[in-house]
């Protein structure tokens, strides 16, 4: 930080900037703190979300080995033909604190032709249900994974600026009012002496 120019106005503009300056520091703290909290929280939702994710893949696989056993390799792969695609996602933001979070999700299914119903086992069924249910569940892991990463990249960035005006912005604004009331005082005590000295002369002169 440049030194400045001794003078009054320097001295009270530095005042202010040490206000603002201790302002934007407990912002930036709170800000922290907030984001911190929701971290953790969307850390345990993911972490709950990851393991069910884990559980429905595994129940996915059973259900397919199940129907195979049922209906046979060829029918399942004949019902995977007419399968229609999976329904598109749409993605909105939720502004946490000036973090802007994605938020997945699925679109309603378009409706199914009547042509394209057809009667399947129950154990077909079951594929069906679970792998939508999977495919939901890695959509929400996704969604928290990428938040995640956003509020870790903010909680960074908010410290770092936090640990720069307490340790460096204010401390190093402070020593400059100090320095400034020094000088000040200084010239204050070498003015003063120098109109007792004035006075002294003109006080010997009048004799």
């Amino acid at each position: 930080m440049a030194r400045l120019n001794p003078t009054r106005i320097n001295l009270i503009n530095l005042k202010k900037r040490v206000t603002v300056a201790r302002k934007g520091y407990g912002i930036l703290k709170r800000k922290r703190e907030v984001l911190v909290l929701e971290f953790l929280k969307m850390l345990k939702q993911s972490s709950e979300s990851r393991s069910r994710l884990n559980e429905l893949i595994q129940e996915s696989y059973k259900t397919v080995e199940t129907a195979s056993t049922y209906v046979g390799d060829f029918e399942l792969e004949d019902v995977a033909l007419h399968m229609r695609e999976a329904p598109p996602v749409k993605m909105r933001v939720k502004n946490i604190m000036g973090v802007r979070i994605p938020q997945v999700e699925r679109m309603p299914p378009k409706a199914v032709e009547p042509e394209l119903l057809f009667s399947t086992s129950l154990a077909v069924d079951d594929i069906n249900d679970t792998f939508t249910k999977a495919t939901d569940f890695i959509i929400a892991v996704v969604q928290r994974e990428q938040g995640l990463r956003r509020l870790v990249l903010e909680i960074d960035k908010t410290k770092r600026r936090v640990n720069a005006l307490d340790y460096k912005v204010i401390p190093g604004m402070q020593a400059q009012q100090r320095y400034i009331r020094m000088r000040l005082e200084e010239i204050d005590r070498d003015t003063f002496s120098a109109l007792k000295h004035v006075k002294k002369k003109l006080a010997q002169a009048k004799r």
